[in-house]
């Protein structure tokens, strides 16, 4: 499984997560990334996306995790390059971005990089030409486009993406008129799924903030109806990553849990406080191990 599918959470830097994924009152300050690298062989970095890290900030990550050989980050793209669409970012602006990168790269600890646009990004000749534009400066760093219009929903957009060594980011989220479902489209060098939530009530308000939106537990019936996807992008590509973006009070850890059991079926050890939060990942613990924070996914 370790070879195949990554799975884990977006983000790691949450202060609703204390007590509720990182275990608090103990002797030793826990580091929040060294920690779910424990249990994830994956995270997605977004803090990328408003404010690109320096190579010192990413030289710092890759030495928090190198106690799990597996593991593979993310990247979030910046917003200036697919938010802020006004003109072209430089040079500048490009090597401002891929100085952490290419330590990421260099360190053999990248997995993708996600181009994410907002829903207001819908599918003309100009929006196309800015996406190709964008997979081709970083096309060197496993490019994985994600967009949130349904008209993105095109089979020739698909196979440009795969014959340019890039892949669609397969979403889940609350859809209404013209969201994007989730799909399933596979391609030749990885897959990518991320997972939003469900939360039609705050998806959509003016008023609701991200954590509100974001605030969703996916139940276990909804984690088997996806398990087809899952099963049929990992069939189809060396490599599929699962993020988990239903971050508030740590659902993305605790689902991201479940996947990993639904996938692998062999039980393993889950960290105790998260399990006080969700019982039912009572039901695949290995063990009730009382050292809250010692437990390792990846322990021989």
């Amino acid at each position: 499984m370790k070879k195949k599918l990554y799975i884990g959470t977006a983000g790691w830097n949450y202060k609703d997560w204390e007590g509720i994924v990182y275990p608090t009152g103990t002797e030793k300050k826990i580091d929040p990334l060294s920690y779910l690298s424990q249990y994830f062989n994956t995270i997605e970095i977004n803090s990328s996306f408003y404010r690109p890290p320096s190579a010192r900030s990413t030289s710092i990550w890759v030495d928090r995790i190198r106690g799990n050989p597996d593991f593979l980050f993310t990247y979030k793209l910046w917003q200036r390059f697919t938010h802020n669409r006004e003109t072209m970012p430089g040079d500048q602006d490009e090597k401002l971005v891929k100085q952490g990168l290419d330590v990421l790269q260099t360190n053999e600890r990248l997995g993708a990089t996600l181009i994410q646009f907002p829903w207001s990004f819908k599918n003309t000749d100009e929006n196309q030409d800015w996406a190709k534009k964008l997979i081709e400066k970083f096309k060197d760093y496993s490019p994985v486009i994600e967009v949130r219009h349904s008209s993105w929903n095109e089979k020739s957009f698909v196979a440009y993406l795969n014959d340019a060594g890039a892949a669609f980011a397969n979403i889940d989220q609350p859809t209404i008129g013209q969201s994007i479902g989730l799909t399933n489209f596979a391609f030749t060098k990885l897959n990518y799924i991320r997972l939003h939530g469900r939360n039609y009530k705050n998806w959509f308000a003016n008023d609701a903030n991200v954590a509100s939106r974001y605030d969703y537990l996916y139940s276990e019936s909804e984690l088997n109806s996806i398990q087809a996807t899952i099963e049929h992008l990992v069939a189809n590509s060396p490599k599929t990553f699962i993020i988990f973006n239903n971050h508030f009070r740590g659902q993305a850890a605790a689902n991201a849990l479940q996947v990993m059991f639904l996938m692998g079926g062999a039980k393993f050890k889950v960290p105790q406080q998260l399990i006080k939060e969700y019982p039912q990942l009572r039901n695949f613990s290995l063990t009730d191990d009382k050292k809250l924070g010692q437990a390792s996914l990846f322990e021989n």
